[in-house]
Order: structure tokens, then sequence, then C-alpha cells
């Protein structure tokens, strides 16, 4: 996108940045220390960040060098990294005007916690798998000195230590008469919860009661806030079971679950145990199941933020391709809950709020810019002798990136004016799967802090996944690293292969698409090569002056090339158009394809051949010239249109050519509109058509590769002139013998003992037998053949024949024989008829 808008002569940059990947980064740093046999705590806060920031000198630039190998076009002086000082007074004066308009607040909700990180990660960082569990089905006693019980069914049975409730739907019949009651908690010396009736509750799930856990449970969680029932945690941060589970306390989750089943099994209150496929809440950083725990945290209200987000796309300022996400994006921000934006991690953006040493009342806090203004803040409030400290917790990391396009908040005014220049932007360009994490969040951020959108498009990409459609991971074995697949196929290989995808769908990267873009980057390269062995040299100053006076933008000078020159001049035009298009409409997959077409199947499969011609057979300069200057046109057109997916080879071959007074990267796009002739188009088609009649019926009757053969091309007036007109490229393309090239308006007499080929409508070709073979050793060749053919095809048919084999082979098998069959009858019969010709051929040569 960058390269194709410097081209088109507008101003352009491509800011290059990185962020601190908060829970990533301290996973990987952990892991390391541990390996170490050292554990963060005993480090300290002050010295792990020390560690953090050593390994990020050391390994943060590894995403970047993969960036600058791939080609990006950045500006890579004014790279930035999240932590940096002014970005992060950006981040802190954002949380500080946010929460001056009360849109940030602090309070112990539902959240999802990550308990081997120990903090609590955002709804999109978990991913939900399908996985086999178990379905445990307990008894609850009945209170009040009943016999009763009620069964229920539960994939979590440790966490019934946090039951508030029993619940069944209001119109199940079967536990009416229970409404209204007492139930005991097992295990838990007797503890009373009632019995009530929701309609939140599945009657055909397990037995049809529930057991109702909103410490520990989404669903209960929001059915406890509605009933007002209470909330009750049994779970430590780090996934251990706490006091309120008694004797279960300080055990793993998963260890509680299996010594709670085995001492339910011993009171007999267990029932049973059945499979059960369950949806499991994992973390995309660690892999571990998530624990829905309530939790103190800072959370951002969204719904006046998406509500502006949400008319931006409406009143058509932001627009999102492809237009399907748009949906998607509507969807989410009309549904969105408040953002939890505080993580338990210490590297990260330090949330800016201070709170009163030795004041228990955490409800009473100070917001500021820093320590020394939160001190100052402090002793104005509560007198001179008071201390504070910060909040522990740091700022969810897609909180920091969601700032960068407006990041000048706090910063300087000369700064922020550099800045400015450059917002709001015209495309943000990323993959489909952080729509929601990072897009949508900058979209609500940047219309809050600045009143405009920060991007007038979102282009989404999909994901390169590996060449059995999984998504790469270090668990499959299967991630591919950019470098090592470059220094394999080369940049502009995996460039061109990437972009050629279709926008917002993954990609399936294979080797086969590498190696066949690869073998294009070599195609391109030997075409450089030949133009620079055909091109005057760069001391043959009369030679360039002709060459650089030829102007193709008029439509005289167009109709007065030969025919194959017109016809790929106006190829070219017409490419140059529907690129230029394609690439307005962000279709660069319709881009990549349209270039390769026209490059190989016009240009080198045609054009190249074609001046060949000119150049090595013309006996002409004048005629040389002119095939020299076309080549050079449309050759230094292709490449500047190949530019921005393909930039090292084309800049490599385009600082080749002689005379280049600029490099291509700032080299101006082409004109488009440029004049072009359909009607000779459709003649050289014409003469592509002739030579591939001709070209089959050679590869047909296997006449060797350097035997020239005699040819009669039969059409209208109009048709023989300007065929006859390229006799030398017809001779040179088809491998037709120049002096026995014959041009008629009616058949040739020896007709019947020629091959007759039709071209297109009014030009035909007829090509002797005699010139093209040896007629007696391709009749013995044939008959051998044919008699070959004959018993493979009556061995197929003896099957089909076979009413064993019709009534117990399996139907595709039999459709498979069918259409064998059928295959070998038509052979047969083309055989045959080719053998008749050529033994009528045979007897009138007698």
């Amino acid at each position: 996108m960058v390269r194709y808008h410097r081209m088109r002569g507008r101003p352009t940059l491509w800011l290059p940045g990185t962020d601190h990947a908060g829970i990533a980064t301290q996973l990987v740093v952990e892991r390391m220390l541990a390996s170490e046999g050292i554990k963060r705590v005993e480090l300290g806060r002050d010295e792990f960040e020390k560690r953090v920031w050593e390994w990020k000198e050391k390994y943060g630039g590894t995403i970047t060098n993969q960036i600058k190998r791939l080609g990006a076009s950045c500006d890579w002086t004014r790279e930035c990294f999240t932590l940096d000082e002014q970005l992060s007074r950006a981040v802190i004066e954002a949380f500080i005007r946010l929460h001056e308009k009360g849109l940030i607040y602090q309070g112990s909700y539902m959240v999802n916690w990550s308990p081997k990180l120990q903090t609590a990660v955002s709804d999109l960082e978990v991913e939900y798998s399908e996985e086999p569990g178990t379905l445990y089905y307990i008894k609850y006693r009945v209170a009040g000195g009943s016999s009763d019980f009620l069964t229920i069914a539960t994939t979590r049975p440790e966490t019934l230590f946090g039951d508030v409730a029993i619940a069944v739907h209001p119109q199940d019949e079967r536990y009416s008469k229970y409404v209204g009651k007492m139930a005991i908690v097992p295990m838990t010396y007797g503890r009373h919860v009632p019995i009530i009736s929701d309609k939140y509750v599945d009657k055909d799930f397990g037995t049809g009661v529930l057991k109702i856990s909103p410490g520990h449970d989404h669903n209960d969680y929001v059915l406890a806030r509605k009933l007002g029932l209470p909330i009750l945690n049994v779970m430590n941060k780090d996934g251990t079971l706490n006091e309120v589970a008694g004797l279960y306390c300080g055990l793993d989750r998963f260890e509680a679950r299996k010594k709670l089943w085995s001492d339910l099994e011993e009171t007999d209150l267990a029932v049973k145990m059945e499979p059960h496929s369950l949806r499991v809440p994992r973390s995309q950083r660690g892999g571990e199941v998530i624990e829905p725990l309530v939790s103190k945290q800072w959370f951002v209200t969204m719904q006046p933020l998406a509500e502006k987000a949400l008319l931006a796309v409406e009143k058509g300022e932001l627009t999102i391709i492809p237009e399907r996400f748009e949906k998607i994006y509507n969807h989410w921000l009309t549904n969105i809950k408040d953002w939890c934006i505080s993580r338990q991690l210490w590297w990260g953006h330090r949330i800016p709020v201070w709170y009163i040493v030795g004041n228990d009342c955490e409800e009473e806090y100070i917001v500021a810019r820093s320590a020394e203004e939160a001190l100052m803040r402090a002793r104005d409030k509560y007198g001179k002798d008071v201390e504070v400290y910060q909040d522990p917790d740091v700022l969810d990391t897609w909180f920091s990136s969601a700032l960068w396009p407006f990041s000048t908040l706090g910063w300087p005014d000369e700064l922020a004016e550099d800045f400015k220049r450059f917002y709001p932007t015209t495309m943000l360009e990323t993959g489909h799967d952080i729509l929601f994490f990072w897009v949508a969040r900058m979209v609500m951020m940047g219309i809050e802090f600045t009143g405009t959108v920060p991007f007038s498009y979102v282009y989404l990409h999909g994901l390169i996944r590996d060449s059995q459609g999984r998504k790469m991971s270090k668990t499959l074995g299967n991630v591919i690293d950019p470098l090592d697949t470059i220094k394999e196929f080369g940049t502009d290989a995996l460039r061109f292969t990437l972009a050629l995808g279709t926008s917002g769908q993954d990609l399936n990267l294979s080797t086969e698409r590498l190696t066949a873009n690869k073998a294009f980057t070599n195609k391109l390269w030997n075409a450089g090569k030949f133009l620079l062995q055909v091109l005057p040299n760069r001391d043959n100053v009369s030679g360039w002056q002709n060459i650089e006076a030829c102007k193709f933008n008029t439509e005289g000078y167009l109709l007065r090339l030969p025919l194959p020159e017109c016809w790929v001049v106006s190829k070219l035009h017409m490419l140059i158009d529907a690129v230029t298009e394609s690439y307005n409409k962000f279709f660069f997959g319709d881009v990549g394809r349209e270039i390769y077409d026209f490059f190989w199947g016009d240009f080198a499969d045609w054009y190249i051949e074609a001046s060949k011609a000119r150049i090595y057979h013309s006996g002409d300069d004048s005629v040389a010239l002119v095939a020299q200057t076309v080549l050079l046109y449309v050759f230094e057109n292709i490449l500047k249109l190949l530019h921005p997916f393909m930039p090292f080879v084309t800049e490599e071959l385009w600082q080749a050519l002689p005379n280049r007074r600029e490099a291509l990267i700032i080299s101006s796009w082409p004109q488009t509109a440029l004049p072009r002739s359909t009607d000779l188009v459709k003649r050289f088609e014409n003469l592509q058509a002739l030579t591939r009649a001709i070209r089959n019926a050679r590869a047909e009757y296997s006449v060797e590769p350097a035997k020239r053969v005699t040819a009669s091309i039969v059409g209208s007036e109009e048709v023989i002139q300007y065929i006859s007109e390229e006799k030398e490229v017809l001779a040179l393309l088809s491998k037709l013998d120049l002096d026995n090239i014959h041009f008629a308006d009616s058949p040739p007499e020896d007709a019947k003992q020629s091959v007759h080929l039709i071209a297109s409508e009014g030009l035909e070709a007829y090509l002797p037998l005699a010139d093209m073979v040896d007629i007696s050793a391709e009749v013995q060749r044939l008959t051998k053949r044919l008699s070959k053919m004959q018993t493979e095809y009556e061995g197929l048919k003896a099957r089909l024949n076979s009413p064993k084999f019709i009534e117990k082979a399996p139907k595709d098998v039999v459709r498979g024989v069918q259409e064998k069959a059928a295959e070998a009858e038509e052979k047969i019969n083309l055989t045959k008829n080719r053998l008749a010709l050529l033994k009528s051929t045979v007897m009138l040569l007698q």
C-alpha cells in the first residue's frame, strides 16, 4: 500500500512500532527466570523490570528485523515502543482524562482469571476449545428432616463450596414442590441454601436441577446479581481452594475435584460420572484453563464510546474492508461490555492511581500524572504527614496500543504538531483477528480524544496458516519463520504469495505456492537479462536518443506500430488501468494475478519471442529499434506495477537498465487512460490462435522440435494481409519453413493429404502430412498403439459386463471404470481417424 501510494505522488508514512506485549513478555521472562531457579517475587518489582528490559534489548528486535527483511517500507527513524517516555505520557494522560469524565471506575466484578499468570485477561484473550470432560451427578439433601434428595449435574464439583442456591425451572413439575425449601450443600457440615425457580434453568440439561455458584460462573454471576443472591468465592488467586472449602483448603482446583468426588462416593452422595463434551476456556497466552473469578479491577465504561464508533461507520467516515466485517464490528460494539483494563502484572504502564499509606479504605484514591503530583494532592487533602503508594497493577497492553495513532496526548507542543501532520491517517492495515482487540478500540479512543476517526479505511487481511490450513502454533510445531522462508524462496516470492490471498480470508502457506512464485521471480529476472542483452550499449548515444524519443501516449504513434508491438502496448495500457483500479479498491489479489498473467502469458511467452524475429532475423536496424523500444517500455512499466509486491527484484532490474535517473521506489506510477486498439488486439489474437493450432498439430503428430514444416494459410483478403505481414513472426513462433508459407483465399491442391486446422472464424491452415512425419513409420506406430488401446478397452468392458462387479463393487469404483472406458473409446476413435487419414495419404502418393 505505502509503495503504491508513494509512486502515485502522495505523501506517505508507514510509522513502525511495537507494543510491550505485557502478558506474553512477562510469561517468557518468568520462564527464563524459572530455568535459573528464580521466582519473580524473590527478585522484587524493580529488579524484575530491569531483567525484562534486558530481555527486550536482546530479543525484542526479532519481529522488527523480520519486518525489515520482508521489505516493509517504513520510516525506521520514527520507530516507537509503547513504553517509550513520550508514548507512556500519552497513556497516562488518556487514563486521567477518561477518569475525569467518569468513564473509568474501580469495582469488583466477574473477570477471566489466569491462575498461572495471576492476572485478569480480556474476554478476547480467552479461546474456547471442545474437549472431552466429565459430568458429575451429586445428591443434595432437602433440609427440614426430609429424606428426599435433589440430584444436580455439574462439570466442576469443586465449586460446590461456593453454592448459594439450587435452581429449577418454574414449569418443571418434577421439582415444583421443593421450591421455597432449603437444600444442604454436600461436604459443608450442613450449610443450607435456598431452592429457587428461574427460567434461566435448562430443564433438559442433566437432571434439570442447577447449582448456583456466582463466584465461579459468568451466567450464575448474572443470575445472582439479578436475584440479589450473595457471591461466595472459594478460590485463591493461584487456583487453589481457600478457607471457604474447609478441609480442601490449599488443594489445587483439579486435585480438589478428584478428592471431593472420592469423598462423595464414600458418603454415598455421588450418583454417577458420565463423559461429556466441554467448551473449555483457555488462556490465549499460556494455554491454561481460565477461572471465572470475582475480582477488584479497573474498568472503562464502553457504551458512550461505542456509540460514536458505530456512528462513524454508519456515516461513512470509516470504511471496513472487506465489507462483511462491518457487521461483525457493529454487532460487537452494539453488545459491548465494560472493558477490564487492569492487569496484575509488573511489565507495562503502571496504573496512575495512588492510595494513602495506613488507610484501609481503598475507595479513597488519588489519580495523578506522577508520584510527586499524587503526594502533593494527598497532603493537600489529608495533611502533610501522609505518604502514598501506587496501585500495583498495570494497564492492559491493548489500552496502551489503542492510543497509538493519537499518542500526542501530553506531549510537548512542538512534538505534537509534528505528529499531527499525519493524523488522521488514511489507512490501517491489520489482521482480522484483532479487529476488536485493537481496531475498534483505536476508533473509540481516537474519536474520544481528537473528535475524529483515526483513519478512513481499515483493511483486514487473514491469518497465515500452514499448508493443511491449521493455525500456526509451537505446540503443533508448524510455525514458519519468515526468515527461513526468505532464505529458501526469496523475499519477493514470499511477499507475492501472501499478497495473492483474498482480503479477509486466511491463507494456507504451502511450498507449492512459494515454489511457483519463486519461478515467477526467476522468469522476471531472465526477462531482464534478455533485455540487457538486446538493448543498445550504454555508450550508444544515438541509439538511446532514438529510443527515448518514442512516445506511446498518442493514438497516432500506437497505430503506426507493427501488429505484435501494437498488441503488447495496447494490452499493457489495459493492464495499467485494470491494476490501478484494483489497487484503489484494495483488490490486491487481483492486482497480482493480473500482472502475473500479462507478464508470463503475454509479454514473456509471446512478445519476447516475437521480438526475436525483429532483432535477430530482420536485418533492419529500424525494425529492431522498434522492438527494442517496445521491450523497454513494456518491461519498465511491468517493474513499476510489480514494485509494491516485489520490491527487491524489481529495484535490482530497474537499476540495471541503462539511463536510470532515479530509484524505482520513488519513480512515478504509470499514466492511466493511455491509447489502445481493440481491433489490432483482436488481429494479434487471431495470429496467436493460428500459432497455437499449428503447435498443437506438431505435438499431436510428434513432429521433431527442430523440423520446419510447410504451411498453407487460408482466409479472407483482409486477414491474409495482416497475417502475411507478420510472416517472420509466425514462422518463428510456429516453427514453419519461412520459404514455404503460402497465403491464399482457398484450400491448396494437396488439402486432402494435409492436416486441416481451424484457428478462428475465417482463418485456417493446412499442413502437408508428408512434410511433418514419416507416414509409413507413423502408420506402424499408430497400428501398434491402437492394438494396445483396444486390448485395454476390452478389459474395461469385460469388467463392466460382469454382473458380480456391478453388484459388489463400490459405486465410485464402477463410475471410475466407466469413465476410463469412455475415455479409451474416444482415444481409439481418434487414432482410427488418424490412421485412415495417413493410409489415404499413402494411397494418393503412390
